[in-house]
């Protein structure tokens, strides 16, 4: 389908998924929600501006074992309102990464109100969308707290796909609320492996300096 016939039926839907359930089951699928980053204190999309509108991020992944068309692949947040379209493909294991900015462009050329991803700091919901024949079916969604939401924390499925966790890395949290704090830092784009075992070459020099 041309993502020219995606965006109109996704501007049709948009009343339709404002009544769905916020509890509605997901559908089984491989395209999942996989990281998510409401609260930008640093300049994420690499445009040489800090925007806490343009530099929010959401990062799906593609945990089957075939490539997957994007086309038909919303995300929105607590209201149901779409706020991206994705169009291309992903392939097995492989990220796929939209900033505030993004959506801030998918908005103006498609004449919505210009809001960006709209994630809410004081928490919110995230919730992607397949559009599959003539039904929109939830196939994942995750409602992060307030504590996910402070500066440069994200929450993300640690391993990609499994549960989710808080990645406080470069804004620890010392509270007690779950997902609790993992001192790892976001990752976005690239695989979430907080707490992976990985080898690496250390010359002696660095061992000395470590350690002294």
């Amino acid at each position: 389908m041309r993502l020219a016939s995606i965006v109109r039926r996704a501007l049709v839907t948009t009343g339709a998924l404002a009544l769905l359930s916020l509890n509605a089951p997901a559908a089984t699928c491989d395209i999942l929600l996989n990281e998510i980053l409401s609260a930008p204190a640093r300049d994420w999309n690499g445009d040489g501006v800090v925007s806490a509108r343009d530099d929010e991020w959401i990062e799906i992944w593609n945990g089957g074992g075939s490539t997957v068309d994007l086309a038909g692949y919303l995300v929105s947040d607590a209201d149901s309102t779409i706020r991206f379209a994705f169009s291309g493909t992903l392939g097995p294991d492989e990220h796929r990464l939209v900033y505030g900015i993004q959506a801030v462009d998918w908005q103006r050329a498609n004449g919505r109100s210009v809001a960006g991803l709209s994630l809410n700091n004081s928490g919110d919901t995230v919730r992607l969308w397949h559009i599959v024949g003539p039904d929109t079916v939830l196939v994942d969604a995750y409602a992060y707290k307030s504590h996910e939401g402070a500066n440069d924390r994200s929450s993300g499925r640690e391993p990609d796909g499994g549960p989710w966790a808080l990645f406080d890395g470069l804004d620890p949290y010392t509270g007690s609320l779950d997902p609790g704090p993992t001192g790892c830092a976001p990752s976005p784009g690239d695989p979430n492996l907080c707490h992976a075992t990985r080898a690496e070459t250390v010359t002696w020099g660095r061992l000395k300096s470590i350690y002294r």
